[in-house]
């Protein structure tokens, strides 16, 4: 058995992160500032972004292989890890504007916290179906 869909979330995700990335650089650059935000807001806001992204996402989506790998059904898996990139994508674009749109970014971490949560449980049904069904841990 493959693996697909993990990777192909994982990569959209990664380029997201990428983005995040650049914005917090360019905010360095624009505002010379090296460490730190020094209290600059919108620098802030920047690597607040980058830094939530950095923090939720690897959790997801070891949630979403774990599941890809005990043969979820993919319509749970396309469905978490759609409803992950958009919550992301969503969180960060809404935390960072200034002002900050406050209703995208709480929808945002609905999601995300709703696919760790729907992940989390659909993990522990799977992995109980497999012990009580005398599926071998290795």
């Amino acid at each position: 058995m493959g693996v697909f869909v993990t990777p192909l979330f994982a990569s959209l995700l990664a380029l997201l992160y990428m983005v995040l990335t650049v914005r917090v650089i360019k905010a360095r650059g624009t505002e010379h500032i090296g460490l730190g935000d020094q209290g600059n807001e919108r620098l802030l806001r920047r690597m607040r972004a980058h830094s939530n992204c950095a923090e939720y996402v690897p959790f997801a989506l070891l949630l979403i292989l774990m599941l890809e790998l005990m043969g979820a059904a993919g319509w749970l898996l396309y469905g978490l890890g759609f409803t992950l990139l958009i919550g992301r994508v969503g969180h960060a674009y809404g935390f960072s504007r200034e002002p900050e749109i406050g209703n995208l970014r709480v929808a945002g971490m609905i999601l995300t916290f709703g696919v760790i949560g729907v992940a989390a449980l659909a993990n522990l049904l799977l992995a109980m179906d497999g012990a009580v069904a005398g599926t071998p841990v290795n």
